[in-house]
C-alpha cells in the first residue's frame, strides 16, 4: 500500500493553501472567503492524514496472519475513501476562493457545484454503480 496520486495531490493542495494567506490579496477576501479558506485547510490537511494512514498501518502491521490482512485492506480501503471525501472538500474549497476572487460570490457558488458534482459523479457514483451492476 503505497500513497498514491490522492496523497500526492492533497500535499499539493495543502501546500497551495499554506502560502494563500501569505499573498497580498488575502487582505481582501470577504468573512465567508476566510471561513472556506479555513475548511479547505483544514479538510486537505485530514486528507492527508487519511490518506498516509494506510501505509503506516501496513508497514506497522506487515508480518501479521491473514486474517490480520483482511481486515487490514477492509480498513485501509475505509480510510482512503474518507481520505477522497476530504480531498473533494478542500478541492471545492480552493475553486471557491479562487472562483470568488475572479469572479464574485454568484459564480463561485455554482464554480463549487459543478466541481462538487463532477467529483461526486467520478470518483463515488461511478464505482458504486459499477459495483452494483456488476453483482447482478
Amino acid at each position: 500500500m503505497s500513497c498514491a496520486w490522492p496523497c500526492r495531490g492533497s500535499r499539493v493542495l495543502f501546500a497551495f493553501l499554506l502560502v494563500v494567506p501569505f499573498q497580498q490579496a488575502f487582505g481582501q477576501l470577504s468573512e465567508i472567503g476566510r471561513y472556506v479558506y479555513f475548511a479547505g485547510l483544514r479538510s486537505s490537511a485530514c486528507a492527508i492524514a487519511f490518506l498516509i494512514t494506510p501505509a503506516t498501518y501496513h508497514r506497522l502491521n506487515l508480518r501479521r496472519g491473514v486474517e490480520e490482512k483482511e481486515q487490514m485492506l477492509m480498513t485501509a480501503s475505509r480510510l482512503i475513501v474518507i481520505g477522497t471525501g476530504f480531498l473533494a472538500i478542500g478541492i471545492a474549497c480552493s475553486m471557491f476562493l479562487i472562483a470568488d476572487f475572479m469572479f464574485g460570490l454568484e459564480m463561485a457558488i455554482l464554480v463549487v457545484l459543478a466541481t462538487l458534482f463532477v467529483i461526486i459523479s467520478l470518483w463515488f457514483a461511478l464505482p458504486i454503480t459499477r459495483r452494483v451492476s456488476s453483482s447482478d
